[in-house]
């Protein structure tokens, strides 16, 4: 509808310290609503493929106080459902298996914390509860249960159980309320579970030949949960590292060389909104659009549209930001110049883009819909205003917090590999935006990345084995420094209940001295970037107890920045013995 382009809290997540491959386990981090969950701000994902024999889906998730929602969105040419069905059956018609463990990736078999939620597709009927099923782990295999929960179903095309016209497709929500599964609320802030998805197809009355289930993650075994993806309650913020600023990067294609590859799938410039139907079925999703000037971000509720949903892919080189540096902060420009249903009235309404990070390398040249990755996570979205009048050159300027994703990307030695795409409800929801190939009299327009790149503050931890302890006895203090690169200087005052260190271990480099008076410990150094030191100091317990004794080492780097940690002992600490009782 109306997409047609114009010419022309939350858990905090700390940047990781030290490289490492990136996780590629599917995640999809659920948005938490203090009332109704709103399907266009809902969490978005997707898999599977559009072809006359395969299905594609759309799949949001969200949460709030009293349960968990999830729609699954198909795209699906013939439509069949069963009209008398039993729960054995019901995977054997259009349907959806939805899986939940709440213990999270692990296990070989279902165990009494996993779920499994069947919904199969309905015509007319207004009574669900035959055409849906729960099961429950019991530590072997998959048990019906009498479990509370609510499905509704959709459908767009000619009918369902008719073969004579293609029909669209077909959605099912999900409520399953947190009671159902044993719980008094909803999970806290950054709780994982597990999650799986798998869409059931039937193309016609027979149901032969069989054809073949979409799952998600690609790889999930139904009765595994530990190859099931990910579900975390909350959308991730990012915490960076302590650092320094020392440089901002402006990263975009053909700006110092750099090469930022951008391609859109789906309904965008010359793939919008065909009419014809053996196209749609069968040529569609293989639409290539390499090198184009202008793209279309797109998604709504009704699934007879999909042929105009769009996506976004694009792919920054990192190579240029100083090896061995900390991410402190990173942003996406996006220039939108239009939008579908523009100049119509009602004017058309905001949409909410996400951003997602995507796990494996891809080619402008040859991607579509069809071969385009899935995602890694979604991280974030932001509202985009539809515009009154054409936007122009460079346009106006939309931009998102990719500082996790970038963070993740550069400790992982990886380029910022990013997917854009939104789960709006409403029409004429298109947002259309320059691209990576917009001409040279406005580069200015090409999608950027501007990343703050700092150099790592240099940080102290102490330890003291034991914490318990009396008179006379060896207790240990260990100090454990990470350089910034920079000269560092250490200081730690021993407190006087202790005696003079015995034989000090130094690993690391550096150099560490001894005041007897002021009873000062210091060292220092000018280690690499990221190279821990470590110094081991013995000492005795001087005075009797019972007492606390706290002792503060203080690291400053060269230009004044002071990291410190504290430690505590205790001396002769009072024992409480508690009764032993017995039923």
């Amino acid at each position: 509808m109306g997409c047609v382009l114009i010419g022309g809290s939350i858990l905090s997540r700390t940047a990781p310290l030290e490289a490492a491959l990136l996780p590629q386990i599917r995640r999809v981090n659920a948005p938490y609503f203090t009332g109704p969950v709103q399907y266009d701000q809902s969490g978005i994902f997707w898999f599977g493929r559009v072809t006359s024999s395969e299905n594609y889906a759309d799949v949001r998730v969200g949460y709030n106080d009293t349960e968990l929602f999830v729609n699954v969105a198909m795209f699906d040419r013939w439509l069949w459902y069963e009209e008398s069905p039993t729960f054995q059956r019901l995977t054997n018609w259009d349907a959806v298996s939805l899986y939940l463990n709440i213990d999270g990736l692990i296990g070989d078999v279902p165990g009494t914390r996993a779920y499994r939620f069947d919904g199969q597709l309905t015509w007319w009927e207004s009574v669900r509860t035959p055409w849906q099923a729960a099961y429950q782990g019991d530590g072997s295999d998959w048990v019906l249960a009498a479990m509370p929960f609510t499905t509704t179903t959709g459908w767009q095309g000619n009918a369902p159980n008719h073969n004579e016209e293609d029909d669209r497709g077909w959605t099912i929500f999900y409520h399953v309320p947190f009671a159902s599964l044993g719980l008094s609320g909803p999970p806290t802030q950054g709780s994982q579970w597990g999650l799986a998805v798998v869409v059931h197809d039937r193309d016609n009355s027979a149901g032969s030949p069989p054809l073949a289930d979409q799952t998600w993650p690609e790889n999930m075994i139904h009765a595994q949960p530990r190859t099931w993806g990910q579900l975390h309650f909350g959308i991730p913020t990012y915490v960076p590292r302590s650092s320094v600023p020392r440089g901002t990067l402006t990263i975009r294609n053909k700006l110092n060389g750099a090469v930022v590859a951008d391609a859109a799938v789906g309904g965008t410039m010359g793939n919008m909104c065909p009419g014809d139907s053996t196209y749609i079925w069968n040529q569609w999703a293989d639409f290539k659009n390499p090198h184009d000037m202008q793209f279309n971000i797109q998604n709504q509720l009704d699934i007879s549209d999909w042929p105009c949903f769009s996506k976004y892919f694009i792919t920054f080189p990192l190579n240029a930001v100083p090896s061995g540096k900390s991410i402190v902060s990173a942003t996406l420009t996006l220039h939108q110049f239009g939008n579908a249903g523009q100049g119509w009235d009602p004017a058309p309404l905001p949409s909410f883009i996400q951003v997602l990070t995507i796990g494996s390398d891809w080619n402008e040249d040859t991607l579509t819909w069809n071969n385009a990755p899935g995602v890694r996570e979604n991280i974030g979205g932001v509202w985009v205003d539809p515009l009154p009048a054409y936007g122009g050159d460079p346009g106006i300027p939309r931009q998102w917090d990719v500082s996790y994703a970038a963070a993740e990307a550069y400790s992982a030695g990886e380029p910022l590999r990013l997917a854009l795409y939104s789960a709006d409800w409403a029409y004429h929801s298109g947002r259309y935006f320059w691209s990576s190939d917009h001409d040279d009299y406005h580069p200015e327009a090409r999608p950027t990345v501007t990343l703050v790149w700092g150099e790592p503050a240099a940080s102290v931890r102490s330890q003291v084995h034991p914490v318990r302890s009396q008179m006379g006895q060896q207790i240990t203090y260990t100090l454990s420094l990470l350089s910034n690169g920079s000269a560092l200087t250490l200081t730690d005052s021993l407190p006087s209940q202790v005696s003079h260190p015995g034989s000090i271990q130094l690993e690391g480099g550096g150099d560490v001295t001894y005041e007897n008076v002021g009873r000062q410990l210091k060292w220092s150094g000018l280690p690499p970037v990221g190279k821990p030191v470590t110094l081991t100091v013995p000492v005795t317990v001087l005075v009797a107890g019972p007492l606390a004794v706290n002792n503060t080492a203080v690291l400053i780097d060269a230009d004044g920045n002071v990291s410190s940690a504290t430690t505590v002992f205790i001396i002769d600490p009072h024992n409480v013995w508690l009764p032993v009782l017995r039923r």
